[in-house]
């Protein structure tokens, strides 16, 4: 006797949409698995790199503060940072703190061969000095250039590569990831919600053999982690294509002009007999005495001026206002306000914030952090699930006594 298949039934088929879909699915996955679980591995790493940093040099990063809180002038704490370079590099970028235990941080950068395909030959040398802003005493000499989390996030940024190509392979092996995601939800997401589905969706089952578990792990911590992922992947988005920061900012500002630029400029005929790097930054310190740090920027010579950022927020970057001194006199001569920036510039200036984690403070981070390591494990659950079915594949005899089991 003919032995009968039984006969699929119609509404157990997937429609064809659907299977390019899980096709896409799949082969995408594979695709960009190992720069996906890259970026997410390197993103959880860097989460945290201001506190590891802080607490492996703690005694670098915090001084002794004494009773009269009084600071020395910003132009001998700058000089002193230049000293324990050599007197062979300039300060370009200085970081200052509301918070009185915190040392001065003093920057110095210069960019190498810009053709250069590597992150390595592209910088000539990116150096960090911590200065005891009460006694002027260096506290820490840090080649910023080889310091592991800025290796880790040029990593993470475009695999070392200086090369545009870069980012391109990171840029879109993200936009992949955000397919996927969507793709995944569309896969996972349950015909309807009753109890026996919502704990076979929702819940891993962790008393389950291996293959259930890693199946669980790859569909409902997938689930879990979306909505943070995809943040995380559209900011990403921003720095990896103009085309994406231009929408961006069309969309959060109503209008495709870019922001006014204000060209402000130093008088030379002006000259102050104090050092106008100081008087600048006594001013600053007035005018941004509820910030929680502001950055100082020595002017370049010519006509340029010297910029001082007033940022609210100790880690946070999108948060400030600026103001733009006569490099010769000290003249405040011009500010821009945050509260002026249209809704454009205010959410790409977020962009790196929200990326972190940070704008949220530290359960953001953590969230970040927690969301980096299970998009980490995607690629690598996938991958398990795919390899099983291949292997079952493999068996038609096991599969034809499932199907026919007498």
């Amino acid at each position: 006797m003919t032995s009968i298949k039984p006969s699929i039934n119609s509404k157990n088929k997937k429609s064809r949409l659907r299977r390019i879909s899980d096709w896409l699915h799949l082969w995408l996955g594979i695709i960009s698995g190992l720069i996906v679980l890259m970026l997410g591995v390197t993103g959880c790493m860097y989460v945290f790199q201001k506190e590891i940093t802080e607490l492996i040099h703690r005694k670098a990063y915090f001084v002794d503060v004494p009773s009269n809180l009084k600071t020395l002038p910003l132009s001998l704490l700058q000089t002193n940072a230049e000293k324990a370079l050599g007197n062979k590099k300039k300060i370009d970028f200085i970081s200052t703190y509301k918070a009185p235990e915190r040392a001065w941080e003093f920057g110095t950068y210069k960019a190498g061969d810009p053709k250069a395909f590597w992150y390595f030959d592209s910088v000539d040398y990116y150096d960090l000095v911590l200065v005891n802003p009460y006694t002027g005493k260096v506290t820490l000499v840090a080649d910023h250039k080889y310091e592991f989390f800025a290796v880790v996030k040029m990593i993470h940024w475009s695999l070392l590569i200086n090369h545009p190509i870069g980012q391109q392979i990171i840029g879109w092996s993200t936009f992949i990831f955000v397919f996927l995601l969507i793709s995944g939800m569309v896969m996972w997401w349950p015909k309807n919600l009753k109890k026996s589905n919502f704990d076979k969706s929702f819940k891993v089952k962790w008393k389950a053999k291996f293959k259930r578990i890693n199946y669980d792990m790859h569909n409902v911590l997938g689930f879990y982690v979306m909505i943070i992922c995809l943040m995380l992947a559209l900011t990403g988005l921003v720095w990896a294509f103009q085309w994406f920061q231009g929408a961006v900012y069309v969309v959060a500002s109503g209008t495709t002009t870019p922001p006014k630029v204000v060209e402000i400029k130093s008088d030379s005929t002006k000259t102050s007999n104090a050092v106008p790097f100081d008087i600048a930054f006594d001013q600053a310190k007035k005018i941004f005495k509820n910030e929680d740090r502001i950055g100082m920027s020595p002017a370049g010579g010519g006509t340029a001026t010297i910029y001082a950022t007033g940022y609210r927020g100790e880690e946070t970057y999108w948060n400030y206002d600026i103001l733009q001194f006569d490099q010769y006199s000290g003249k405040l001569l011009h500010r821009t306000n945050q509260s002026e920036k249209n809704g454009g510039e205010t959410v790409i200036g977020m962009n790196y914030d929200i990326h972190v984690g940070a704008i949220l403070g530290l359960p953001g981070k953590i969230m970040a952090f927690f969301a980096s390591l299970i998009a980490a494990s995607l690629p690598i659950t996938g991958f398990i699930i795919w390899w099983g079915k291949g292997k079952k594949k493999k068996n038609p005899a096991m599969a034809e006594k499932q199907v026919h089991p007498n």
